[in-house]
């Protein structure tokens, strides 16, 4: 399956951009945004870089989330929307 990239619905602050980006690279969201903030401080750019990636990248789709999150199992005990009879650990 090939990787698109899509703003986060679960990683956001402001519109998931950042979060979006940093699920796409598989690294946190915390670097990201501080590559951000240091573009910010370089002359503004980043604000409009981040304005861009705004409106150009698309929002995740709700249903793809599992399957992105969890490597195609939507049953990984990770997963915090677990639906699956499998044991997360909780009440019993």
């Amino acid at each position: 399956m090939e990787k698109k990239l899509y703003r986060s619905n679960t990683d956001k602050k402001i519109a998931g951009v950042c979060g979006g980006i940093a699920e796409y690279l598989k690294i946190d969201s915390t670097i990201i945004r501080l590559l951000l903030v240091v573009f910010c401080l370089m002359g503004g750019a980043g604000v409009l870089l981040y304005i861009i990636a705004w409106l150009v990248i698309p929002e995740r789709p709700d249903n793809n989330f599992d399957y992105y999150h969890n490597n195609g199992n939507p049953y990984n005990n990770e997963n915090p929307y677990n639906n699956g009879n499998q044991n997360n650990g909780g009440n019993q």
